[in-house]
């Protein structure tokens, strides 16, 4: 295999379990701090997830535009997927936290299941595994999160 590109697969997953702590330590806070800085932390935890589950939506254009400059033809799934959990996670920092962040639970398991079936056919597999972590831990945290507000 060529290194630097083992050296850049071992970054990525560095990265993308850095963007977990976010979810850990917000998660943990609402579990610790006083009542009073409940609204606070909830929001900054809905926010972030708000924010994840619009990444995850964003990756479908990228996917998108790579088929359609592959292929001249990109199924039009990817760009139409690509909004709905942007417009969902909208939603769900609007609402209070105890129904914004299952929302955003539910959003995060949504976005692998369609992920399994969209990185299979964009030859990106590899990096189902890190999706799931990812997703675990990150619905963990938002029910978690839901549950200490």
């Amino acid at each position: 295999m060529n290194p630097h590109a083992d050296q850049t697969r071992n970054r990525v997953k560095a990265l993308a379990y850095a963007g977990l702590l976010p979810f850990v330590g917000l998660t943990l806070l609402l579990w610790l701090v006083d009542p009073d800085l409940h609204p606070f932390v909830a929001l900054a935890l809905t926010g972030y997830g708000a924010a994840i589950v619009s990444f995850l939506g964003g990756i479908h254009w990228g996917i998108g535009f790579r088929n359609v400059s592959r292929m001249h033809n990109a199924p039009l799934f990817n760009f139409g997927w690509g909004v709905v959990p942007s417009l969902m996670a909208w939603m769900a920092i609007s609402m209070p936290a105890y129904a914004g962040l299952p929302l955003l639970a539910l959003l995060l398991m949504l976005c692998y299941a369609v992920d399994r079936k969209t990185y299979l056919e964009a030859g990106l597999q590899e990096w189902l595994p890190l999706r799931l972590h990812l997703t675990v831990v990150s619905t963990l945290s938002c029910l978690l999160g839901a549950a200490a507000t």
